[in-house]
């Protein structure tokens, strides 16, 4: 993939906030890695804030529809993982000041 579709994509997932946290998954940190296959396959591999976050479902149809918005993308297909697991340290700096954290 190229860089001009890898910022596409990364401009489309900052639509998608964590509904808990009013944030959005890149600035996060939650966004992992992105791949977009020949076939126009959107694959994310993403973390959540917590294990049992009860909007990962939520979050996961999110991503999906503003990828979805993209011409180039055909189908989303989103990884969650938790290795290596999620913390603060992930958060840019607006995040950070947005959520008061240090």
């Amino acid at each position: 993939m190229d860089e001009k579709m890898n910022e596409l994509m990364m401009e489309a997932l900052e639509e998608v906030k964590d509904p808990e946290l009013g944030v959005d998954i890149i600035n996060l940190g939650l966004v992992y890695d992105l791949e977009l296959t020949e076939k126009g396959t959107a694959i994310v591999t993403m973390t959540l804030t917590s294990i049992g976050c009860p909007l990962a479902g939520a979050i996961t149809e999110d991503v999906k529809k503003a990828l979805s918005g993209l011409p180039e993308v055909k189908e989303v297909e989103v990884n969650i993982t938790f290795n290596p697991p999620w913390g603060k340290e992930r958060m840019s700096r607006y995040a950070k000041i947005a959520l008061g954290v240090q």
